[in-house]
């Protein structure tokens, strides 16, 4: 076992209101400058930047995986991360046709840009990708059985799109293995307020939106650099 450091959840220009710094190239160079061993791209609602990027982790020896920031019905973000590149396409299809017909207003949003691995254009995605979907968080868990991923739900001690801002607690029936928090968050005061978070590992992630807001403090003890090795130790903990 060794440290295992990681940032799961980052966004690249499809996101709205990620950078367009944030291209392909740029996300995988400066994960390595930050010395992580394990990534993972969540774009909102859609994972049509993961090709790009996983093909240039592969390239330089960066564990990759491909992941989404889901926003459920609730508006509840959730970070959905996939066991295969197959698998995480297949649920950006089904994610597409339950997000609302809204179209991004490039003036106000900013472009919605995908790329492929030399950072070249290869298209935009007309819908808006912030709103909330039609899949309620009670359906993610049995969604990342059918489509071969792993959720949590992100950044809980904020004040919106969270599960405590819209719950007001963090239900024990999810039976959550992890639960993001952001790096000012205080563990202990959560648990304290939440027992059902004790059943819950704390991930510390990012979110980045910009190349100067990459994690690289936070770290798990994993035998290797790879989203199995984590759901297993998560399950051990």
């Amino acid at each position: 076992m060794s440290r295992c450091y990681y940032d799961l959840h980052v966004h690249s220009c499809l996101s709205p209101c990620g950078d367009e710094e944030m291209t392909p190239n740029n996300i995988v160079n400066m994960a390595l400058l930050n010395g992580l061993s394990l990534l993972a791209l969540t774009d909102h609602n859609t994972t049509k930047n993961c090709p790009a990027i996983m093909a240039l982790a592969a390239e330089n020896g960066l564990s990759f995986v491909p992941g989404m920031e889901l926003t459920t019905e609730e508006e509840i973000h959730m970070i959905c991360l996939f066991s295969s590149l197959d698998g995480a396409m297949e649920f950006d299809k089904y994610v597409a046709g339950k997000l609302p017909p809204v179209l991004n207003e490039e003036a106000v949003f900013g472009r919605q840009i995908i790329m492929d691995k030399n950072d070249e254009i290869i298209g935009t995605e007309e819908k808006l990708l912030i709103n909330a979907t039609e899949i309620s968080i009670d359906r993610v868990q049995e969604l990342m059985k059918d489509y071969g991923g792993f959720c949590f739900p992100a950044h809980i001690d904020r004040t919106s799109y969270s599960i405590l801002s819209v719950f007001g607690d963090f239900p024990p029936d999810y039976h959550f293995r992890a639960a993001e928090i952001t790096p000012k968050a205080d563990p202990s005061a959560l648990t304290a307020s939440y027992p059902a978070l004790s059943e819950a590992r704390f991930l510390i992630n990012s979110d980045a939106h910009t190349l100067y807001d990459f994690n690289n403090s936070a770290f798990l003890e994993l035998s290797r650099p790879t989203l199995a090795e984590m759901i297993k130790v998560l399950g051990n903990a």
